[in-house]
């Protein structure tokens, strides 16, 4: 499957950081392609390159040499700015912590995106409210950061992440910061939106139980990746 078949497509990716000593090769050579609707879950010890891995893919790093396409704009031939308007528009960002804006309302948070990629306020809010309702928070809309749970919180989080309908939405540890029980909750949540959307989730896991019920599992060893093959029928 090509570039534009797929959600996201990375080749050859090699990622060293510079040290006082020596280099430190974290990325060997990934080549990955995950297909649109997909849920894909990265896995690896802690150390393996997880984080650095979505980065790159999502356009917040680059790599040392290789290529990253979303669909089928490759991002290293982008300037920074339109980068940060393509990661607006086409990729979705799921963060351990949260993120969200302390003074703003969860639909405030939820819109922000929207507002920079130019849709009206009167739009972008009832967009936002639309998002939230799809993740079980309509009554919460006007609530600040401080007063929602930490499940709340995230999921305003996923909902901010698929506000602009992106393309994909790469997750970093989503329930890493959670108790088991409300990060059971948010899992669901995620596959929920994956089969009501369609939508492509690549998301970076400790989490075995999460990780197992993915299409598939990537697993980081050596700066490189080991394949699991998961059951689609989640």
């Amino acid at each position: 499957m090509d570039s534009r078949q797929s959600a996201l497509t990375a080749k050859g990716i090699h990622r060293t950081f510079k040290t006082p000593d020596s280099d430190l090769n974290v990325l060997n050579g990934i080549d990955i392609t995950v297909e649109k609707g997909e849920m894909v879950a990265v896995t690896g010890e802690s150390g393996a390159g997880k984080s650095t891995l979505l980065h790159i893919l999502g356009g917040l790093d680059k790599p040392t040499r290789g290529e990253v396409f979303i669909g089928s704009i490759n991002l290293g031939s982008k300037t920074e700015r339109e980068l940060a308007l393509l990661r607006n528009k086409k990729i979705g960002f799921v963060f351990q912590f949260h993120y969200l804006l302390d003074d703003f309302t969860a639909s405030e948070n939820v819109m922000m995106p929207l507002l920079v990629a130019g849709k009206p306020y009167k739009n972008a809010k009832k967009q936002a409210e639309l998002i939230l309702e799809k993740v079980g928070l309509k009554d919460r809309r006007k609530h600040f950061p401080r007063q929602l749970s930490g499940g709340e919180q995230q999921r305003v989080a996923v909902a901010r992440a698929l506000a602009n309908d992106c393309e994909i939405v790469l997750a970093d540890e989503p329930s890493g910061n959670l108790d088991i029980e409300t990060g059971r909750k948010l899992h669901e949540l995620l596959f929920e939106l994956n089969k009501s959307n369609q939508t492509t989730f690549m998301i970076a896991t400790h989490n075995r139980e999460l990780a197992g019920r993915c299409h598939r599992e990537l697993e980081l060893v050596d700066g490189r990746t080991v394949e699991r093959t998961r059951n689609r029928n989640n």
